[in-house]
């Protein structure tokens, strides 16, 4: 027998087809097309939202909250350069503390946002409340979608995934504020200024009703209350016949 017919490869493992690998996502991802927000205003608000929700939940790491961000979900869109930003979004149960450049689905074992806000203008409402809307509900399956025009106080709507995985309408409480099941706040108009600009804003109440506040405000509220209870101490000094300022 000849040393070529020795090592002569079996004609059954020559025809046997080389292994399946599934096709690798995209990595050549774009984080950032250039188009500005649609008006100053429409920043404002979306930076307002985000420094709420972090004050809401300052306790846990166990999120993810971006505005004006990219969301990649599937190969085709990618290829399509068919970009999605949510002005505003919510992940939760997720490593909060991971640095992201946009959120990619593949990236985060499927996950898609919890809650998303869009910021309508006349120039973006039919696509936010059609074609996004749509897609929140059929293929991120988002439980809660809000929309909102900053310079419309009237135009807030909001729907919640119901259980035949369809969004429902939401019906706003008396004060025209809509539920936010994920995150077990309200969402509602507020009229004030932030950043030197005067408006009706959306901002989260929590659910006995009271008003979120700004990190700044918190800091506020804690150094009122501590000087209120200095003062009552004083004025009981004062009733025990001491001088509270000699002590």
């Amino acid at each position: 027998m000849s040393a070529e017919a020795a090592y002569e490869i079996p004609r059954e493992v020559a025809a046997a087809p080389p292994e399946w690998e599934p096709p690798m996502p995209p990595v050549d991802l774009i984080f950032d097309d250039g188009e500005p927000l649609e008006s100053p205003q429409h920043r404002i608000a979306m930076n307002a939202l985000i420094r709420l929700l972090l004050q809401a939940l300052a306790d846990r790491k166990d999120f993810f909250v971006g505005g004006n961000m990219f969301v990649y979900y599937s190969s085709t869109q990618a290829r399509n350069r068919d970009f999605r930003g949510p002005d505003f979004f919510v992940v939760l149960d997720v490593d909060g503390e991971r640095d992201r450049r946009g959120w990619v689905v593949w990236e985060e074992n499927g996950r898609y946002p919890d809650v998303v806000v869009e910021l309508m203008s006349p120039s973006t409402a039919d696509v936010d409340l059609g074609e996004k809307k749509n897609i929140y509900e059929r293929t991120f399956k988002t439980p809660d979608y809000f929309v909102y025009d900053p310079f419309q106080a009237d135009s807030l709507q909001g729907w919640h995934l119901n259980a035949k995985q369809r969004y429902e309408r939401l019906v706003p409480n008396d004060r025209g504020w809509l539920w936010c099941e994920s995150l077990g706040l309200w969402l509602g108009t507020w009229q004030g200024t932030i950043d030197r600009v005067t408006a009706f804003w959306l901002r989260f109440y929590d659910s006995s009703g009271n008003l979120i506040p700004f990190p700044e405000e918190a800091a506020e509220q804690r150094a009122e209350s501590a000087d209120q209870k200095a003062a009552r101490l004083a004025e009981r000094l004062r009733e025990l016949g001491e001088d509270p300022d000699l002590l």
